[in-house]
């Protein structure tokens, strides 16, 4: 199993910081977003190799990061994939570079998909395990607790099963108050539905469009992440992550 992590977006609204440094880079409580992300994987014994997919804008950062992170003894490679836009105008979006590093790696294997802005103190090997014993799509989801709060994110119902049963972006009327975050399993027999999505020419960007789309067409399971999470977008919600992650760096949830 592969991990891909999403970081080839240029992060407009946190300018100037991420004018000429990557979001995904940008210290939380001491040290790279993305290495948060990547504490969250380590005991994930699933995985054979973690797939960072930048821009050519911001690469060099990530290669320079990688060189020192090497040092680090991480238990499986990591590997940078330039998807070569320069700017938000010509990006792929985050469903595009999914497909990119698909066919750049030949994937042939379950696959996971994190944003590399997400921040959460849960381990993950919990969902790994659940996603290969249910072998289906799967959504991890954080609840909010007032349905007013989704909607900026997105509005999800499941049933007993926690089987999506209706996925909106950006809903005017939200009906539940769980949200999708951008962590995602898809297993190997459905890298096709990805592959067919981009040939549709469907919106490439918001990877959630991608659930959207598929939980009409196949069953498509979520996973409660527990613990603390933060969608980093703002400086407000930055300063508000290296608070909570300060606090809370002893304390990982179950």
């Amino acid at each position: 199993m592969k991990a891909l992590i999403l970081a080839a977006g240029y992060a407009t609204r946190l300018y100037p910081l991420t004018k000429n440094q990557p979001k995904p880079l940008l210290p939380v409580n001491g040290k790279p977003m993305l290495e948060h992300l990547l504490d969250r994987l380590r005991t994930v014994d699933q995985l054979n190799e973690i797939l960072v997919v930048t821009n050519e804008k911001f690469a060099k950062h990530f290669r320079d990061w990688q060189k020192e992170f090497a040092t680090g003894g991480f238990p499986v490679p990591v590997r940078i994939i330039n998807d070569g836009t320069t700017n938000d105008d010509d990006k792929l979006g985050a469903i595009g570079d999914i497909h990119l590093a698909m066919e750049q790696s030949e994937l042939d294997e379950d696959l996971l998909v994190a944003a590399g802005d997400n921040l959460f103190n849960a381990d993950l090997s919990p969902f790994v395990d659940y996603c290969q014993e249910i072998n289906a799509p799967v959504l991890a989801v954080h609840d909010l607790g007032d349905p007013e709060k989704t909607r900026p994110y997105c509005s999800i119902s499941i049933n007993e099963q926690a089987r999506i049963t209706f996925f909106e972006e950006k809903a005017e009327q939200p009906q539940s108050s769980l949200i999708g975050i951008a962590l995602y399993y898809y297993p190997k027999d459905h890298l096709g539905s990805i592959r067919k999505y981009i040939a549709e020419e469907n919106n490439p960007d918001q990877p959630g469009r991608l659930i959207e789309w598929l939980y009409k067409k196949t069953d498509v399971y979520t996973w409660k992440l527990p613990g603390i999470w933060f969608d980093i977008g703002s400086l407000e919600s930055l300063n508000e992550a290296n608070t909570v992650f300060t606090e809370n760096h002893e304390n990982p949830a179950s």
